[in-house]
């Protein structure tokens, strides 16, 4: 998915950074992220209050491998939300939810909730560009279960959005999530007022949609989206640069010990799917050490 802004694109991605920040992360108005969680997390029970977290997970939430750990927030029962926007590769990315978690759940624990029972549920909520699970659903709720995929846990839940999944059209978005995952897919292609659809006319919806209206932007806002546009996009090729020499790396190493297992270099090439060319430099470099 592009989420790149363009001079004459009319509303800035959401999936961007600054798109991102702008809306999910308004502390003037929360009514777009109150309303996105209680869609995202599948809840009946509408989030009255959002208070953000400041100084969360400070020193690692930008991890510069294109993922940007963007906001922790509570709602009014201290219930926990994590949320990262994810618009490159994700390697280990449910690792890294796991990660965020686990630390936020210390740090509750830390903070002298010594009696377990009394701990709030934690959210960890992905957004991702491209897909990363094996699932055809672009929404996927998880939670600790047993083999019978029964109920274990509940108070840590992972939720995962990926775009390139969802397929519905605007006809088809009937619930506050289709309408959500729409708007984030969508928002940046539209070039006319006559291509929205009618639910953009709902509240929660106008103040993320207004926020992202570029032609309301002062010259200065405009620079530093350009700033944070090219900030972004270095990440973005920097980050598949890792992973491209990671992968490199990985096939080599495979290469060697097939070798040393006594597989043919017709073998190799078909294992790892490479030509028996890179096999046979590879085969060479041994030869060399």
């Amino acid at each position: 998915m592009e989420t790149l802004y363009i001079d004459d694109q009319i509303f800035i991605p959401i999936i961007s950074d600054y798109g991102f920040k702008a809306t999910f992360g308004n502390e003037l108005n929360t009514l777009f992220l109150r309303k996105s969680l209680q869609a995202l997390i599948k809840s009946d029970i509408p989030i009255k209050e959002v208070m953000f977290d400041k100084n969360t997970f400070e020193g690692i939430t930008q991890d510069g491998r294109s993922g940007i750990f963007d906001l922790a927030c509570r709602d009014e029962n201290d219930n926990h939300f994590i949320v990262e926007m994810q618009y490159g590769d994700a390697p280990y990315f449910v690792q890294r939810m796991k990660f965020y978690a686990l630390h936020k759940f210390n740090a509750m624990v830390k903070r002298g909730k010594f009696d377990y029972g009394t701990l709030t549920k934690i959210y960890c909520v992905a957004i991702l560009a491209n897909d990363i699970l094996p699932y055809k659903d672009y929404h996927t709720l998880a939670n600790l279960r047993n083999e019978k995929a029964e109920l274990f846990d509940d108070q840590m839940t992972f939720i995962t959005i990926e775009l390139d999944k969802f397929t519905l059209q605007e006809v088809d978005c009937q619930t506050d999530l289709h309408k959500l995952i729409y708007t984030m897919k969508t928002i940046h292609t539209v070039t006319q007022p006559t291509q929205f659809p009618k639910f953009w006319d709902e509240e929660w919806l106008k103040v993320a949609i207004d926020e992202l209206d570029s032609r309301k932007m002062t010259p200065d806002e405009k620079a530093s989206l350009e700033i944070l546009i090219a900030r972004n996009a270095e990440s973005v090729k920097a980050e598949s640069r890792r992973i491209k020499e990671a992968r490199q790396i990985e096939k080599i190493e495979t290469i060697k010990n097939a070798l040393k297992m006594g597989l043919t270099v017709e073998q190799c090439a078909l294992l790892v799917n490479v030509s028996t060319d890179f096999v046979i430099s590879v085969q060479q470099q041994i030869l060399a050490n």
